[in-house]
């Protein structure tokens, strides 16, 4: 017994590809914008904490977007967002620096501590501590 076999489907011979008889050629429409109109980038590293400025998202955003909106309520590094989302760095930074130009989110530096606690100190709170 032989497995059917597929036909294939030819294109109508009179369907004309559109924009042919229009008298001029029409772009094909961009399904994603890689940079904004300037063609710069956010400058952004895997420690910068990114912190959403609206509770919601907008209707216009798209899921990625709105997902890394709703995940940014608390600060969160880039690292960890291309971790949550499953996306590569360079995809998250495309997105993050739409986010940024159109202020829906904030990137800051990250808490970084100046210096070591006090030994001394500590030892005074440890030995306060066992004494009660």
């Amino acid at each position: 017994m032989t497995p059917p076999q597929r036909q294939r489907r030819d294109p109508a011979p009179d369907a004309s590809p559109p924009g042919e008889g229009e008298g001029k050629v029409r772009n094909p429409e961009r399904m994603y914008v890689v940079a904004g109109p300037d063609g710069e980038r956010a400058e952004l590293d895997l420690v910068t904490l990114i912190v959403a400025r609206a509770a919601d998202p907008p209707p216009s955003a798209s899921p990625e977007q709105a997902a890394l909106l709703r995940l940014c309520a608390a600060p969160l590094s880039v690292a960890e967002l291309s971790a949550y989302l499953h996306l590569p760095f360079s995809a998250m930074g495309t997105l993050l620096t739409e986010l940024l130009t159109a202020e829906l989110v904030q990137a800051r530096a990250p808490i970084v501590r100046k210096a070591r606690s006090d030994r001394s100190l500590l030892e005074a709170v440890m030995h306060g501590l066992q004494r009660l």
